[in-house]
């Protein structure tokens, strides 16, 4: 299958701290997760993607586009969805004209065919009933529909989502899981996310950045692997576990290097991107 996203050597500094160093990707149609504690260069990298800023060195292309050019960059806009983590709202902003405004901005000047599109991706993320109210009035769930609303205009064929669940409550955030599912149904869609559960309940790949580079880039059942015998049970805390804690059994759960004739446990996602950090801040090269 031919990637959708192809970028190879971006690398990206800040005075001369590195936010991306020699990040190289390749992303495809479904939902591809973006792990990675903070500061490590995940929404740097998704800017990067939807051309907000360019990067020092490296290169990309998007659809076939290259946004190095004026041209590319240009189509490369108008192919692409961008979920900010903190989108800006104009308070005094209805739902609908909101997600009108953006329609706007990417061009769609014909007034009845803009009007269509803004109730289609309205409806789309099961909004229509709420459309004239207005922004500051929704609830958090809610403007996170909305401003998937406004990502969705035109139909993009690459879709980025920063932190698209953070602040949602369990509902809301199971309700999000099903419209970004949906949306990568067809379409490339990047999600960069802290919520290890999003992952697997979502995710076709995963990519684990850490201080700025790709430490791993597999399925999210190859991450978990990353844990196998790894993870142990036991009756007292372990000193020497990378972490551990009671469980509601009242047994530990450890992570790290286990004891010799230790009670291993089946790992999780979690487990296992927790190891991949720690063996990146021990240099050690993950697969």
């Amino acid at each position: 299958m031919t990637p959708t996203v192809s970028a190879s050597g971006l690398t990206l500094r800040y005075g001369g701290t590195p936010a991306l160093d020699d990040v190289s990707l390749r992303l495809r149609a479904g939902v591809t997760a973006l792990l990675g504690p903070n500061g490590a260069g995940k929404t740097t990298l998704l800017r990067v993607l939807a051309t907000a800023v360019p990067p020092d060195r490296g290169a990309f292309t998007v659809l076939g586009q290259d946004p190095g050019t004026t041209a590319g960059r240009i189509q490369v806009r108008r192919s692409l969805g961008y979920l900010p983590q903190n989108p800006g709202f104009h308070p005094d902003f209805t739902a609908f004209e909101f997600v009108d405004y953006v329609a706007v901005l990417k061009e769609l000047t014909d007034r009845r065919a803009r009007y269509a599109e803004v109730r289609r991706v309205l409806d789309a993320v099961g909004l229509s009933d709420v459309r004239a109210q207005r922004v500051k009035r929704l609830s958090g769930g809610m403007r996170q529909r909305v401003a998937l609303a406004a990502a969705l205009v035109g139909d993009p064929g690459f879709l980025v989502l920063d932190e698209p669940t953070v602040g949602l409550d369990p509902e809301q955030r199971m309700r999000f899981r099903e419209l970004i599912a949906e949306a990568g149904e067809g379409r490339t869609v990047l999600l960069s996310t802290h919520q290890t559960e999003d992952v697997t309940m979502l995710c076709h790949r995963v990519i684990v950045l850490a201080d700025a580079r790709v430490r791993f880039e597999g399925t999210p059942a190859e991450l978990t692997a990353q844990a196998a015998g790894r993870v142990w049970s036991s009756t007292e805390r372990a000193p020497a576990a990378l972490a551990g804690w009671r469980t509601g059994t009242g047994a530990f759960r450890n992570i790290g290097d286990p004891p010799k004739g230790a009670d291993l446990l089946e790992p999780t996602l979690e487990d296992g991107y927790l190891l991949t950090l720690d063996d990146a801040a021990a240099g050690v090269t993950v697969a």
